[in-house]
């Protein structure tokens, strides 16, 4: 009798959470549907750029379903720079040469392939001279993906525990204490976010290091500019963290929003070909603030690329800081009006 009462009990506490019950059922079905559009999306094939190249051989090329444009080197850095070519082929009195992107791995050895499969019937024996715009041919996966991993742990660790401490904050009635003196929401929201942002940026600065220092993660550009992205995406985490505590009412509860506000981002992010996912899902990712911490991240680290070509990424990540740390002061008013 008492097991069936405590079972009842149970179950209409699940009832009546309805944020809970919504977790344990739409969530898990939300993300499936998203890992299905992600993984099930168009195949990635390199877009290559030819010169000088037999007819015959960039028929072979066409047959593999590979993409191939007529362009001479100096279009193909620009195109390398932009980001919408893989790599560049010519072949110069029999002698094939490839210049290699270079920033991902995958890419690189499917370009290489494709130019082996098309140069092998044409008896085309001699050994490519291989070159590399970005990277080079020592690059390792966890080179590839070590940036996006940076961007995320910072990000992930200081949303949940910003998050935590601050909801703690308001259970144990130290928000509303301090929100019945004097001092202005807007002052409490600094406070706050410049107290949890010092150990964000000694957090930030360990995680930056030692991935690069210690973990030997591959490093061509600017220290600097790789520190000043990791802040601003751990200061975003910060700000989002604590303006997603308003609406929590217990850990629990805080830890529920990580399927919606976390694993979203991991599939846009980068540390998946974003190319292959499905137009269904594929706008996901410009409105997230890890696509642009991984975007920036990957050309300072992988491209050697500074301030002028990251500035566009650090301008929206900063304004997700702004717009959250301002949505904060509003939600603050729940607590007092004035």
């Amino acid at each position: 009798m008492r097991v069936r009462a405590l079972t009842v009990r149970i179950i209409k506490q699940f009832v009546h959470d309805k944020r809970t019950l919504a977790m344990m059922l739409v969530a898990p079905l939300l993300i499936l549907t998203i890992i299905s559009l992600v993984f099930n999306g168009e195949e990635v094939v390199p877009a290559i750029g030819v010169e000088h190249v037999p007819e015959p051989i960039k028929n072979l090329m066409e047959k593999q379903d590979i993409t191939i444009e007529e362009m001479n080197e100096r279009d193909a850095e620009q195109k390398f720079e932009d980001g919408s070519l893989d790599a560049w082929i010519t072949i110069e009195n029999q002698q094939p040469r490839i210049i290699l992107e270079g920033s991902d791995p995958g890419k690189n050895q499917m370009a290489l392939s494709v130019m082996q499969r098309s140069m092998q019937p044409q008896n085309h024996v001699m050994e490519p001279e291989v070159e590399y715009y970005y990277g080079s041919e020592d690059m390792t996966s966890f080179d590839n993906f070590g940036p996006v991993l940076i961007g995320f742990f910072a990000f992930f660790f200081v949303f949940l525990l910003s998050g935590v401490s601050f909801l703690r904050e308001r259970t144990g009635g130290t928000l509303e204490r301090l929100m019945a003196s004097p001092v202005k929401k807007t002052e409490v929201v600094i406070g706050y976010l410049l107290g949890f942002g010092f150990f964000t940026l000694i957090q930030s600065t360990l995680i930056v290091f030692y991935s690069i220092y210690v973990l030997d993660l591959l490093m061509i550009g600017d220290f600097i500019w790789v520190l000043a992205v990791t802040l601003l995406c751990a200061f975003t985490a910060l700000s989002l963290g604590t303006l997603l505590s308003a609406f929590a009412q217990n850990e629990l509860q805080m830890i529920q929003f990580i399927p919606i506000v976390i694993v979203p981002q991991v599939f846009f992010s980068g540390l998946f070909d974003l190319e292959a996912i499905s137009d269904w899902v594929s706008w996901i990712g410009p409105i997230t603030p890890l696509y642009y911490a991984a975007d920036a991240l990957r050309d300072v680290m992988i491209r050697g690329l500074g301030f002028e070509e990251i500035a566009t990424d650090l301008a929206v990540l900063l304004g997700f800081s702004l717009f959250f740390s301002i949505a904060n002061i509003f939600a603050l008013r729940k607590y007092r009006s004035f």
